[in-house]
């Protein structure tokens, strides 16, 4: 029976890969901000669910995972689901900030308190989901696309130090393109996909050890092509899709 901690379960993909290890048979601790969410997801199967409120951007963010792996026995994969995203093309400095400080700050306040963990425990499974985003700097959103690059490097080095130091650690990086979940809120996006089916993929690449999986394959070509842009030409592209 695996034991997995979902990081940001109480909405969205989050929610619903929790449902999924629930569904498995799976002991799955929960966390998040939203506490009544917390408690209804958790009153679906007391028996194997155990719930805390997590606030990623505060100093004892660790502390309480700590708490929470002892409260489910042990913790053999972290899966980290939170984050935010805004289109700002205003530059809104509270937008920016607020978005390094849970994608960047606090992102790195939780990854590390995994790897610390299964450091100790001589090994295990760290999930991230990141995004497309980090592929290149998209003009209407920045600090997201800035802090996704981030997560895709920092999961890189982090496997790379794995490695050096023989921890048996094992990393798989997530990024979905657009998700039908309340992050984005407004506007028409390209190629939506439902968050249900995204977190069935996205589960299957975790129990497959898969490092990196971009969901789905239309999203795979499109990174793919984002790529072969050159920057003269990717400068000038009126990329302005809403992320919020």
């Amino acid at each position: 029976m695996k034991r997995i901690i979902i990081m940001g379960a109480t909405s969205g993909i989050g929610l619903e890969v929790a449902r999924l290890c629930i569904a498995k048979g799976w002991r799955v601790g929960i966390a998040g901000r939203n506490t009544p969410q917390l408690e209804a997801l958790r009153a679906t199967c007391p028996e194997r669910v155990v719930a805390r409120r997590i606030d990623i951007t505060c100093d004892d963010a660790p502390r309480q995972l700590d708490t929470l792996i002892g409260e489910l026995s042990g913790m053999d994969i972290y899966f980290h689901s939170s984050g935010i995203g805004s289109n700002n093309p205003t530059l809104a400095p509270d937008i920016e900030i607020a978005t390094l400080k849970t994608n960047g700050e606090g992102f790195v306040r939780m990854i590390t308190a995994a790897f610390a963990h299964f450091r100790t425990a001589g090994g295990g499974h760290i999930a991230v989901i990141s995004s497309i985003a980090g592929t290149r700097g998209l003009g209407s959103a920045p600090a997201y696309s800035a802090t996704k690059r981030m997560q895709n490097t920092y999961i890189d080095a982090l496997a790379q130090l794995s490695h050096m130091e023989h921890l048996g650690i094992r990393f798989t990086d997530l990024r979905p393109g657009f998700v039908a979940t309340p992050l984005l809120r407004d506007g028409d996006y390209p190629m939506l996909m439902r968050a249900d089916r995204v977190a069935r993929a996205m589960l299957r690449a975790v129990e497959r050890q898969r490092r990196v999986k971009v969901i789905d394959r239309r999203y795979a070509l499109l990174v793919l092509l984002w790529r072969l842009i050159p920057e003269w030409l990717w400068e000038r592209l009126p990329i302005r899709k809403k992320l919020s």
